[in-house]
């Protein structure tokens, strides 16, 4: 079944606007600041699952009305001042869990910026399997929250703003399997804060390392050149992050995540060997394979190959101008 992404960008000139600051979620909203209220509200939507990110000139209240029975995650970007839910107080890059059905009440005293993501409880299951202590739904339904670590602040909540412009200029084109990798990528940036806070797993003696990285070359194989997470690799294998980082480190000297991208573009530069400049770009190429930042995607390229990507795709088009002249010696035998 097709689930296409949609993505949806608007300004807002006041606080009304963000009554639907979590797609599918009703939020009552009273402005707290003086000032005239600026705003901006994007959603993506990948089937019942949505981001949010929402940004506003001047302080107010959000309360969630309880009747949402969709589990919500949400994440601080930025803020000028203090901002509290419940009785937390955020900073830019922590997370909070609003279960199900629950109230929420959160105070923004000045400019900010928030995303959120919004799914069904029982996603959680196939989302995080692997990682026994957040695969149970029974995890999310507690309010708690999350505090960020500075050495991945800055990164997690850069990368949510980058998905969303990405995926508004791709949106038409992206593939099934293409929707599944950037559905998985949002939630590993909004989660990735709960996943540095999670202690070290100590659930008994790890799987031998070669084997592991031989189960995760196998399921390889099987997906052909789609992008794979590494959510979904430790879903389907049945084991946490940080036990596949061991034990690719240990056989490969490189972490799953680094092995991961460089799958990707030896896939991309599969595709784009084997594609006619005037019929794919670049751009459309690299959305499809899960990378957003195009600068940053072709210092991985060259890193790698030793060409930039237009080289590539621009070689068969060369190849096919080369083909399509007859040589010196036919014209010479056709000019008899």
């Amino acid at each position: 079944m097709r689930r296409p992404i949609l993505v949806n960008s608007c300004s807002l000139d006041s606080f009304e606007g963000l009554h639907h600051a979590i797609q599918g979620s009703h939020v009552e909203v009273m402005q707290l600041g003086r000032g005239k209220f600026r705003g901006s509200l994007s959603h993506v939507g990948i089937g019942d699952f949505s981001l949010s990110i929402g940004s506003f000139s001047v302080g107010v209240r959000t309360q969630r009305v309880p009747t949402d029975d969709k589990l919500v995650v949400g994440m601080l970007l930025n803020a000028e001042d203090r901002v509290t839910h419940w009785s937390f107080d955020m900073r830019p890059a922590d997370v909070l869990i609003m279960p199900p059905s629950t109230e929420h009440d959160g105070i923004f005293r000045g400019a900010s910026a928030y995303a959120a993501i919004r799914l069904d409880l029982a996603e959680v299951t196939s989302l995080f399997k692997g990682e026994p202590r957040l695969s149970d739904p029974a995890a999310w339904l507690t309010k708690n929250h999350y505090r960020a670590d500075t050495s991945i602040s800055v990164a997690a909540t850069r990368r949510l703003p980058l998905i969303i412009s990405r995926l508004a200029q791709h949106q038409g084109a992206l593939s099934d399997a293409a929707a599944d990798f950037w559905k998985r990528s949002i939630v590993d940036a909004v989660t990735g804060t709960i996943m540095h806070a999670l202690p070290p797993d100590s659930r008994g003696p790890l799987p031998s390392a070669t084997q592991l990285v031989g189960k995760v070359d196998d399921y390889l194989e099987t997906t052909g050149l789609r992008p794979v997470h590494i959510s979904e690799i430790c879903a389907h294998l049945n084991v946490t992050r940080r036990t596949l980082h061991r034990a690719f480190f240990d056989v490969l000297g490189l972490g799953p995540i680094t092995f991961l991208r460089h799958k990707r573009l030896c896939a991309i530069h599969s595709v784009l060997r084997e594609s006619n400049p005037g019929s794919v770009t670049v751009s459309e190429v690299a959305i499809q394979h899960g990378f957003i930042e195009l600068g940053r995607f072709s210092h991985y390229y060259h890193s790698l190959f030793e060409e930039h990507p237009s080289e590539t795709l621009g070689r068969r088009g060369a190849q096919a101008n080369r083909e399509s002249k007859p040589s010196g010696r036919a014209l010479r035998f056709a000019s008899l």
